[in-house]
């Protein structure tokens, strides 16, 4: 026995993706905003990563910065994200990846993907995300 502990198989905790779906990105009213175009955007691309929860919320109050998410995962930073839309759908899920990925929920802005190089609005204290 060399006295090295097995690995860890302990699954990561899940990426939690709150979009705003009531953000119209200062467009007209319409059945479709843009927000929930990006929600029903990464719901369908989350269903190929068990580790992605989307849920809709129906206003983030940052409606100058829209289309606006919360990423949180319990023990990282939660982040308050804008200037999305539904185009940018695949790079948020980069960044998502790159999100679970870190080990504190940092993700530097030269490893996002370049049209989220804005995204940033504040973040949140981990302790803040205990439950999700």
């Amino acid at each position: 026995m060399n006295g090295s502990s097995p690995p860890d198989t302990t699954p990561a905790p899940p990426v939690h993706l709150h979009v705003c779906v009531t953000c119209r990105r200062g467009l007209p009213a319409s059945d479709n905003p843009q927000g929930r175009q990006l929600h029903d955007a990464m719901q369908a691309l989350a269903k190929g990563h068990s580790n992605i929860v989307v849920h809709e919320v129906a206003c983030l109050a940052a409606c100058n910065d829209g289309c606006t998410a919360v990423i949180a995962t319990p023990g990282k930073w939660g982040w308050l994200l804008a200037n999305l839309g539904p185009e940018k759908a695949d790079d948020l899920l980069t960044y998502i990846d790159a999100y679970a990925a870190s080990a504190k929920g940092t993700v530097m802005p030269s490893r996002r993907p370049a049209s989220l190089g804005d995204m940033v609005r504040g973040r949140f204290p981990a302790s803040l995300f205990s439950g999700v």
